[in-house]
């Protein structure tokens, strides 16, 4: 089981896990071993909600294809345990964000005392920029 949060949590078949050859600079290493990460989630197949499924489908991540797969390459470590480890990391931050909603915001007035102050500091303001005129001998 993955733990997303505590109320959304996704079984272990639903994501699809593959070695590959990483990319780039790392020796003689690099050409025999698979320590980079493929990770493929498909969003519709999934057991998530049908508004979770949705908001996942609906964010504008170039990671989702259009058959509704989220593909995530990790290959940042030389271990294939901790690209796959950062891989299920990615996976959970992504479901998180997407899911997560705001609170509603609801408008609040100011106070009868922050009224009063803000205008006591006008007026102050006001008899200060008066005393700057021109004196009248």
């Amino acid at each position: 089981m993955i733990f997303i949060s505590p109320s959304i949590s996704l079984d272990d078949n639903e994501v699809e896990i593959t070695a590959i050859r990483s990319q780039g600079a790392g020796g003689q290493n690099v050409n025999k071993v698979s320590s980079a990460i493929h990770l493929r989630f498909d969003i519709r197949a999934s057991s998530l909600s049908e508004v979770n499924k949705q908001r996942l489908l609906d964010s504008k991540d170039g990671r989702i294809s259009k058959d509704g797969v989220l593909i995530i390459k990790a290959q940042q470590f030389r271990t294939q345990e901790k690209n796959k480890t950062d891989a299920f990391e990615r996976l959970q931050s992504f479901i998180k964000k997407a899911t997560h909603v705001n609170k509603t915001r609801r408008a609040t007035k100011p106070s009868r005392n922050a009224k009063r102050k803000r205008v006591d500091n006008k007026t102050q303001r006001g008899r200060t920029k008066a005393l700057r005129g021109k004196v009248d001998f």
